[in-house]
């Protein structure tokens, strides 16, 4: 799927922006992955320092989609790791950000997934299945609901309530 320039979704889309229902996320992430921009339907979901439940919905066809995990901003444990960003790759999906931290960077860098994350930390996660799936969660100052559209390029990372499209003007 061509991914639409965040910085003309938000030129083309002023009345979304003032709106709410096109946000923009905080500049907090790294980029990682080889697909520098990325798209498409969110999948939300909720959890701390434990990424059982990454790897399940990874495990899961992709079908374009992203996958946006609130990780609670913790910077002590990774909840993406290698294993699972080749996963994600295999599965179809588009991308994943990571209100947290990812490892096994060289991996993740040599998949065809876009990544967004906050820093990469050596240490795995834990392993116990909390957290909640599917759940509206904030990250990078921004409400994000499963279901929302995710655009993310070296601009920055966009949401917005429905797919967008760019009308451009002749000039």
């Amino acid at each position: 799927m061509a991914s639409l320039a965040t910085a003309d979704a938000c030129d083309s889309n002023v009345g979304l922006l003032e709106s709410g229902d096109l946000r923009c996320l905080q500049p907090i992430f790294q980029i990682y992955g080889r697909r520098r921009s990325f798209s498409g339907p969110v999948v939300t979901l909720k959890v701390l320092e434990d990424n059982t439940l990454v790897r399940e919905l990874l495990e899961t066809r992709g079908e374009g989609r992203v996958l946006v995990i609130d990780g609670g901003g913790s910077t002590r444990c990774a909840l993406v790791g290698g294993n699972l960003g080749k996963l994600a790759q295999d599965m179809g999906w588009a991308g994943i950000v990571v209100n947290g931290c990812i490892r096994d960077v060289d991996e993740i860098n040599g998949c065809d997934i876009g990544v967004r994350a906050l820093a990469s930390h050596p240490r795995k996660s834990n392993k116990r299945g909390v957290g909640e799936k599917h759940v509206p969660i904030h990250v990078a100052g921004v409400l994000i609901r499963d279901g929302e559209w995710l655009y993310a390029d070296g601009d920055g990372v966009v949401v917005s309530k429905t797919q967008l499209s760019v009308l451009r003007s002749s000039m």
